[in-house]
């Protein structure tokens, strides 16, 4: 897939390209002031993964959690989030391994679909010249597109205009209250998240999950068929 995001990232305004950090190589902090100061994204530090008997284990020390040095550390996480470079140095200076996390419902929503069905979508977005975010790929194999908020609140409605039912696809759509985990954040020994369409002066501007919802529906219902046929 490496070969696909390349290609894909190639087709945005390279030229016009911020600092927002690439694929790898840059400290979780500096991460973080760059995407609250080219962004204006707010941000807060989540848990870590550190070093126990020879692992990596992650810092909530819960057995086989699910998402090792990638959530929220607690409940408050809502509050810590902050649109202040000063906040954002504060808050790692004590904990400059925590992963970066975005929340979801202020300057963006997301809608979280299956890697194979947001490539496929990526491509047909392509050739249809739509206006896209940034997009993530996370070391699940999922797919995150950044879009405008609110579209939590109406992608089940959106996702029946388009023929298909919510409950048969697997498209996700993540609003207020949620967050989504940013690059450099490292998911356990599973890879790092990393850009798919990495943030640009091109795509400061987002797009409505409406002008998206038609290629990501059809790609996340070929992609629930594929997996029903090979269950059988």
């Amino acid at each position: 897939m490496a070969g696909v995001v390349l290609c894909v990232e190639e087709t945005i305004g390279v030229r016009d390209a911020a600092r927002i950090p690439g694929q790898r190589g840059e400290l979780p902090l500096d991460c973080a002031v760059r995407y609250t100061e080219e962004r204006h994204w707010d941000v807060f530090p989540g848990t870590w993964l550190e070093a126990v008997e020879g692992t990596e284990r992650c810092s909530c020390r819960r057995a086989g959690c699910p998402l090792p040095g990638s959530h929220a550390t607690g409940p408050e996480w809502a509050a810590q989030a902050t649109g202040s470079a000063a906040a954002v140095r504060r808050l790692w200076a004590t904990r400059p391994g925590a992963s970066v996390l975005l929340p979801t419902g202020r300057a963006f929503d997301a809608l979280d679909v299956p890697e194979s069905a947001g490539f496929l979508a990526l491509a047909r977005m392509e050739r249809l010249n739509l206006t896209l975010g940034p997009v993530t790929c996370t070391p699940d194999r999922r797919m995150v597109f950044f879009v405008l908020p609110g579209a939590a609140a109406k992608a089940e409605e959106l996702v029946r205009g388009q023929g298909w039912s919510p409950q048969a696809i697997d498209l996700v759509a993540l609003g207020e209250g949620q967050y989504v985990a940013a690059p450099p954040t490292r998911v356990g020994g599973r890879g790092a998240v990393q850009w798919a369409r990495r943030p640009t002066l091109a795509n400061r501007w987002l797009p409505d999950a409406e002008e998206l919802m038609s290629p990501l529906a059809y790609a996340c219902g070929q992609e629930a068929a594929a997996r029903r046929t090979r269950r059988t």
